[in-house]
């Protein structure tokens, strides 16, 4: 006797089991790659934060370090029984210590500013003021520190219309950030230039150096809260990297936009552009 047996979809049916199979282990392939992606992701942030936690608590002790220092310093010599009766050596001794106080509390309330304005916690009341007189008075605030390095500040202003909505301490504390950023991060004597100019119904603002500019990803990175470009020493240039991102977030809740323009060695243009008011 002979059995014959005919089986026409043969192919089709070894092959359906097989792509069965294969989608099945491709799958959990996928899923694997995934997983263990995302866990070398979050790896690395977490080793970023750490590095940036790391950063933020040495240079805000290296900050409060150097004034405690020069408090207690100053608090000694006013102990001694040949200065306390020179006058003019205890006033002098007295506004040092009121100065770096200053500067404690500077650093301090930069900290909780930008942790409000995260939260939405900081009030930020606007009215129509002109952005020439708010601009001059941030250079009065910096003058001082320029002046000391025997560098100049100069205006090039050629916008017509400069009225624009906003709140003028915090758009202050944004020039002085920006105008500060540019006097430490100028090796030689700072050479500021302030630009301004009117584009269609905006008004644009250009802070330019001619300091240590920055590299390409420091560019992209400097809007970012607590990042600093390093240069070899952390210590070198003070701050905690809290102003540009306390800038950027007080120029975007004005509706407006902050960029840099920066090459190595050659200085850094901040420019801001914010909307007019018709």
């Amino acid at each position: 006797y002979q059995l014959l047996v005919s089986f026409p979809e043969k192919k089709k049916f070894i092959f359906s089991d097989l792509i069965a199979i294969a989608m099945l282990s491709l799958i959990f392939t996928l899923i694997i790659i995934i997983a263990y992606s995302n866990a070398l992701n979050q790896l690395f942030k977490q080793r970023q934060i750490s590095e940036i936690k790391t950063d933020f608590i040495n240079n805000m002790t290296h900050e409060f370090k150097t004034p405690i220092a020069t408090i207690n310093l100053a608090l000694d010599a006013i102990k001694n029984p040949k200065v306390i009766e020179d006058k003019e050596k205890v006033h002098r001794y007295l506004q040092m210590i009121r100065d770096e106080n200053k500067r404690m509390h500077a650093q301090v309330e930069n900290v909780l500013r930008i942790s409000k304005l995260e939260k939405r916690e900081l009030e930020i009341n606007k009215e129509p003021l002109d952005v020439n007189e708010i601009i001059n008075d941030a250079i009065d605030h910096v003058s001082l520190i320029v002046e000391d390095r025997e560098g100049t500040i100069k205006k090039h202003f050629q916008a017509n219309r400069t009225t624009v909505l906003l709140n003028d301490v915090h758009f202050t504390n944004v020039f002085v950030n920006i105008l500060d950023n540019a006097v430490k991060y100028s090796p030689e004597k700072p050479i500021i230039d302030i630009y301004t100019e009117n584009i269609k119904d905006f008004l644009i603002i250009k802070i330019k150096d001619h300091g240590a500019g920055m590299s390409k990803v420091a560019q992209k990175r400097i809007f970012e809260k607590f990042y600093r470009e390093h240069t070899g020493d952390i210590h070198n240039v003070k701050g905690h990297g809290l102003g540009l991102a306390y800038v950027k977030r007080i120029v975007e809740e004005h509706n407006g936009q902050i960029s840099v323009e920066s090459e190595k060695g050659k200085g850094s243009t901040f420019i801001l552009k914010l909307p007019l008011i018709n």
